[in-house]
């Protein structure tokens, strides 16, 4: 197994941006309790392993770069970043500045779970450069948050944005819909107690059984029930319509925003700009090449202890590849969708010419609406967004 290399040795600030990374993106996999629904690369009771961990993760970074790199976003997500107590974090935050340099007006999020936070924590974050936090709210009913095992209590929220507030500006909410056994009603209900908390920014993601977690298994084994389809339909039209109504306008198929708080970093990957990506389980776009981390943690804390590369294959896709897969990236943005002018200067292929029929196709059916210059989901291509993005790659 090879020592880690330079991630890039050759870019300068003129290359595109599928090659240099403007955002770089740390995970810190601790938890409290592995969630049923989660997929990521995260576990419980491996608390005695952070310091280790953040010497593993002090080497990748030294092995992979060969200097200070300049980035637009930083995004530290889990797992439960605030799963590490204040020195811990304190130790993290140095970590990133030794290696990155913010811009000006840079953005630097860090997801949070409501249980875990404090004044100290806060008061790290907010003095280590941090200026934005990404709260795991989920749910307000309590039956909800026993069906997503999600162990915090729907007061800690509200308590955890009264912490937030006093020291941060940009504040966003992470909402769960159609957790089995819940309703439309509750569903509504969500909705408003987020609204009232007054958050600049809220993602609002259908609950997906994703293979091999623990809620997938207790639906193949018929001890829950998803949502009804129709009941999930009403629901996303009704987050569309309150939050929009609310000022919050979508700006992604799960995201919404007041003007100026959309998240930076997302929109990053929606662009299919390149990233650095660091800790384990964590995904890189670099150069044009793709490479996840190993997820297994003492995998990932022995190679890089021996000075090797944690992470698996690189994947390059060719031109054309990266252009159809540029090209459904940027479809997500419900509100600018895709511009010719800047798809062109991305990929260099005209978006007519890459995929003009299946555009067209998706027209006739009131999927999609273009208006000579740009390509955006309709209403009701927004519901059916993964059937008209298959059809583009």
């Amino acid at each position: 197994m090879p020592a880690v290399s330079v991630l890039i040795d050759s870019t300068s600030p003129a290359d595109p941006p599928w090659i240099r990374p403007r955002a770089v993106y740390l995970h810190v996999p601790f938890c409290a309790h592995k969630c049923g629904y989660c997929d990521f690369a995260s576990l419980a009771g491996a608390d005695h392993l952070a310091d280790r961990y953040l010497d593993a993760l002090a080497r990748e970074l030294s092995l992979a770069l060969d200097g200070p790199r300049e980035v637009h976003s930083i995004f530290i997500g889990g797992g439960t970043p605030t799963r590490l107590d204040a020195t811990q974090l304190d130790r993290l935050l140095a970590l990133v500045r030794r290696h990155f340099r913010p811009i000006d007006g840079a953005e630097w999020t860090v997801e949070a779970n409501p249980g875990t936070l404090d004044e100290q924590k806060l008061d790290v974050l907010a003095d280590g450069g941090v200026n934005r936090i990404s709260l795991g709210a989920q749910s307000f009913q309590p039956s909800s948050l026993e069906a997503l095992e999600r162990k915090h209590r729907p007061e800690d929220v509200s308590r955890a944005v009264e912490l937030i507030r006093p020291r941060f500006d940009r504040w966003s909410l992470d909402l769960i819909f159609a957790a089995p056994g819940s309703t439309l009603d509750q569903w509504q209900d969500d909705l408003e107690q987020a609204i009232s908390l007054g958050p600049l920014h809220l993602s609002c993601y259908g609950l997906i059984f994703e293979k091999g977690t623990a809620l997938w298994k207790q639906r193949h084994a018929g001890l829950v029930r998803a949502v009804d389809e129709e009941v999930e339909y009403a629901m996303y039209a009704h987050t569309i319509d309150r939050l929009t109504g609310a000022g919050l306008e979508q700006y992604e198929i799960s995201n919404f925003a007041r003007d100026g708080h959309e998240s930076r970093h997302n929109l990053v990957y929606w662009a299919n700009d390149a990233y650095y990506g660091f800790g384990l389980g964590a995904a890189r776009y670099v150069g044009g090449a793709r490479a996840v981390n190993t997820r297994d943690l003492p995998s990932y804390l022995r190679r890089l202890e021996a000075g090797l590369d944690p992470s698996g294959p690189v994947e390059r896709l060719d031109a054309e590849s990266r252009a159809r897969e540029t090209s459904v990236l940027m479809l997500r943005r419900t509100a600018i969708g895709i511009g010719r002018r800047e798809f062109m200067d991305r990929t260099g292929y005209a978006l007519d010419a890459l995929c003009g029929s299946e555009i067209a196709r998706s027209v006739s059916r009131g999927w999609l609406e273009d208006d000579g210059e740009r390509v955006r989901l309709t209403r009701s291509g927004v519901f059916l967004a993964d059937s008209v993005m298959s059809e583009m790659l």
